[in-house]
């Protein structure tokens, strides 16, 4: 088998960093060479914002046309290659012996099929990111906009991690793998084999945004500020109630924050006057209850392995961790309508559950664009559970080779944004 050294890339829906991680593979055997993260600017984070609401809901063509999209898109552009040139600078490492770079993007807005049959809409997803820009800039090969030939094959695009999660099972093991960032997912991993992989829901969404709205906070380190409320259950219950087509519909399924209403949600906290520490406790509570929630959709039919493996930045805070350990344990509150299928699920496993944190969970996201990165090199189908069961092969990226003095780039915006079918 060859063997591959690819720098993996992530900066997600969170907007908090820019995470690196240089992985050598041989085979499926994978080995993190170095790491790097670098925060972003409160500023950055705003722009960001600020674009995700212009963009929504628009074809790439409208959003070309914005005057804040292209110096936007390129000052990101540049952030990750900085990023990417300094990592290497810092680990002596030589360019010339990367294989590649593995580039998520940008996610600004998704509409998945899970979602757009629901509602009688064209399913689109959109990443914004140059791939030839950043292969020019880091004079690295990059490959990148990984979800639109799934979409495009008429599957969701995401989650995409499943199947980084079955080769990560050779060293940890069958489970559920479970990712906590803004949003929440999860892979049932069977014989090393990805059975199953589904997004949940908001997870540091609400928690994340609120406390950078109220204080000069990033995040609430160690869960202080909700360990200092109260659970609401009224507002839990509001909370459900505001997003709950998207919760109840049907594994497997993708998000985004669009879904999630965050700013209907905080004038609801505002209004109803709920302490700011009461408010942070709930949203925090709510990430483990909706991770809980959407196992409860899984077919009858499939056996539940007891092995629940964690990862991301979400899981570090005390508070969700115990919430959700208490919910997969049975205890803990409940919404009435749940009780019967909360209780049914604890039910399902034939040996007490048992919660840990993978030993490559903090680059997990990164790593797993690597991964992808290297499929596609071998020009491999990606072993998505939702299209391997349907009997189709997908193969996810594209590739950008560095080039000197390229005079502009038509890659900024990715192929299944909104409008694709029209092209």
């Amino acid at each position: 088998m060859a063997k591959y050294r690819i720098i993996g890339n992530m900066t997600g829906n969170s907007m908090d960093a820019i995470d690196l991680v240089l992985t050598e593979f041989d085979g499926d055997k994978m080995r993190d060479i170095c790491t790097y993260t670098k925060t972003y600017s409160q500023d950055m984070q705003q722009k960001i914002e600020h674009l995700r609401r212009l963009v929504y809901n628009k074809t790439s063509a409208e959003i070309l046309s914005l005057s804040e999209f292209l110096p936007l898109h390129d000052e990101y552009i540049r952030q990750v290659a900085d990023c990417i040139n300094e990592m290497c600078a810092l680990n002596n490492i030589d360019k010339s012996s990367i294989n590649a770079i593995g580039f998520h993007g940008k996610t600004l807005d998704h509409n998945p099929p899970s979602k757009a049959r629901l509602e009688g809409t064209k399913p689109y997803t959109l990443q914004i990111g140059s791939g030839k820009m950043l292969a020019d800039l880091t004079q690295i090969p990059v490959v990148y906009d990984f979800r639109s030939a799934p979409l495009m094959a008429g599957f969701d695009g995401a989650p995409l991690v499943p199947p980084h999660n079955a080769h990560i099972a050779a060293s940890e093991g069958d489970g559920f793998y479970y990712n906590g960032g803004n949003t929440s997912n999860f892979a049932l991993i069977a014989n090393g084999v990805a059975e199953l992989g589904a997004d949940a829901g908001p997870f540091n969404e609400y928690t994340d945004n609120y406390i950078r709205q109220h204080t000069d906070l990033a995040f609430d380190e160690n869960g202080k500020i909700g360990a200092a409320g109260s659970l609401n259950t009224e507002f839990l219950q509001y909370l459900f109630n505001t997003g709950r087509q998207y919760y109840e519909t049907p594994l497997p399924k993708s998000g985004d924050p669009a879904y999630y209403h965050k700013d209907e949600i905080f004038a609801y906290a505002e209004q109803q006057k709920i302490p700011f520490n009461n408010a942070v406790h709930t949203f925090e509570y709510f990430a483990a209850y909706i991770a809980i929630q959407a196992l409860t959709l899984i077919e009858k039919s499939i056996s539940l392995p007891s092995a629940f493996i964690l990862f991301g930045g979400g899981w570090k805070n005390p508070l969700v961790r115990k919430s959700f350990d208490d919910l997969l344990h049975g205890k803990g509150f409940v919404l009435p309508e749940h009780q019967t299928a909360f209780a049914e699920f604890s039910r399902r496993f034939t040996q007490s559950p048992t919660v840990k944190q993978s030993a490559f969970g903090d680059y997990m996201e990164a790593r797993l664009f690597a991964d992808l990165a290297r499929y596609k090199l071998e020009n491999k189908a990606w072993e998505i559970p939702e299209i391997i069961k349907a009997e189709k092969t997908v193969v996810c990226g594209v590739t950008a080779l560095p080039q000197a003095n390229r005079s502009g780039y038509d890659d900024c915006i990715n192929r299944a944004a909104k409008g694709w079918q029209d092209c």
